[in-house]
C-alpha cells in the first residue's frame, strides 16, 4: 500500500514537471509572435548533426575529466572510509576533517579556492600526462580534474562505508578465525561483497560527475559547456546553443544509464536485489519502487 502511494506521488510529480515544461515551451512560442527575434534552429541542428572540432574536443574533454575524476574519487573514498572505520584515532580525525570540509563547502568554491591559491602561487605543479586517448596538458584541466576527484572522494567515502557496514560482520570474524590479515580480509572478503551495495550509488555519482564538469568553466577549461557558452556569448545566440549543449549532456548521461543498468544486473545475479529490476528508462525518469529509488540516490 505504501509503495503504491509512493509510486502515485512520483508519477504526479513527473506529470506536473512535464506540464510545466510544456507550458513554458508554449508560452515561449506564443510570446515570440509579436517580437522581432527569430529562433535560428539551424545552429542547434548543425551543432548536433555535424559538430565542429571545438565541440568534439569539448565532448572528449568532458568524458576524460569525468573518468579520471571518478577513478580518483573512488580510490580516495575507499581510503577515507577505511580510515574513518580505523581504530587509530589520527586516521579517523583526518578522514572526518576531509569529509567535513569537502561535503560542507560548494564545489565551485573549492575549484576557485584551490586553483587560484596553491596552483597559481606555485605551491603545487602538475606535469602533463595522458590517460588512454585523453591528453591532460593544461594545468587548469589537471587541477580541475583533481579537485573534482577529491570532492567526489568525500561522498564516495560514505557510500563505501555504508557498503562495508552492510556486509555481515560474521564474514570478518570468520576471516580472522582463519588467520587472514586485515588487508587481505578487506580486499578478498569484505569489499567484493560490499561492491553489490556500492555499485548503484557509484553509477549515480558518475552521472553527477559528467554534469559537474560544467563547473570547470570558472577555470576557463573548454569542456562541453564552456565551448557552447563561448559561442553563445560571442554571437549572443544563447537558447539555440544551449539547446544543443543540453542534447549532448543528455546523450552522455543516457549512454551511461544503459551501461550502469548492465553493470548492476551483472553484479546482482543470484541476489534478487531491488536495483536489478530497473530499466534504463526507469533509471533516467526515476521510476520504480521507493526503496529502489533510495538505493540509486546520490548527493
Amino acid at each position: 500500500m505504501a509503495r503504491s502511494i509512493g509510486m502515485n506521488r512520483i508519477r504526479r510529480v513527473q506529470l506536473a514537471g512535464f506540464l510545466l515544461l510544456l507550458a513554458f515551451v508554449v508560452s515561449a512560442c506564443a510570446s515570440n509572435r509579436g517580437s522581432t527575434y527569430n529562433f535560428q534552429w539551424d545552429i542547434t541542428f548543425r551543432s548536433i548533426v555535424s559538430p565542429n572540432g571545438s565541440i568534439i574536443n569539448g565532448l572528449w574533454l568532458t568524458i576524460g575529466i569525468s573518468i579520471v575524476s571518478q577513478l580518483l574519487g573512488v580510490v580516495l573514498g575507499i581510503l577515507a572510509a577505511l580510515a574513518r572505520m580505523s581504530r587509530i584515532w589520527p586516521f579517523r580525525v583526518i578522514s572526518n576533517l576531509y569529509i567535513w570540509f569537502f561535503r560542507g563547502t560548494p564545489l565551485i568554491v573549492q575549484l576557485v579556492f584551490f586553483y587560484y591559491g596553491p596552483l597559481l602561487a606555485h605551491v603545487v605543479s602538475w606535469p602533463a600526462f595522458s590517460v588512454g586517448p585523453f591528453n591532460f596538458s593544461d594545468p587548469a584541466v589537471i587541477m580541475g580534474a583533481v579537485i573534482l576527484g577529491v570532492n567526489e572522494g568525500a561522498y564516495m567515502a560514505e557510500i563505501v562505508r555504508a557498503g562495508i557496514m552492510a556486509v555481515d560482520p560474521g564474514q570478518t570474524e570468520a576471516a580472522k578465525s582463519l588467520g587472514m590479515p586485515y588487508r587481505l580480509t578487506m580486499t578478498r572478503i569484505v569489499l567484493p561483497q560490499a561492491a553489490r551495495v556500492i555499485i548503484p550509488p557509484l553509477g549515480n555519482e558518475f552521472n553527477n560527475m559528467i554534469k559537474n564538469t560544467s563547473l570547470l568553466y570558472v577555470l576557463a577549461v573548454f569542456e562541453l559547456f564552456k565551448t557552447f557558452q563561448s559561442y553563445a556569448s560571442t554571437t549572443l545566440i544563447y537558447f539555440e546553443y544551449m539547446a544543443a549543449c543540453c542534447f549532448w549532456y543528455l546523450v552522455l548521461t543516457t549512454i551511461w544509464g544503459v551501461v550502469q543498468g548492465r553493470i548492476e544486473r551483472r553484479f546482482s545475479k543470484g541476489t534478487g536485489t531491488a536495483s536489478s529490476g530497473l530499466s534504463w528508462r526507469e533509471r533516467l525518469m526515476s521510476r520504480g519502487k521507493p526503496d529502489e529509488i533510495t538505493v540509486l540516490g546520490g548527493h
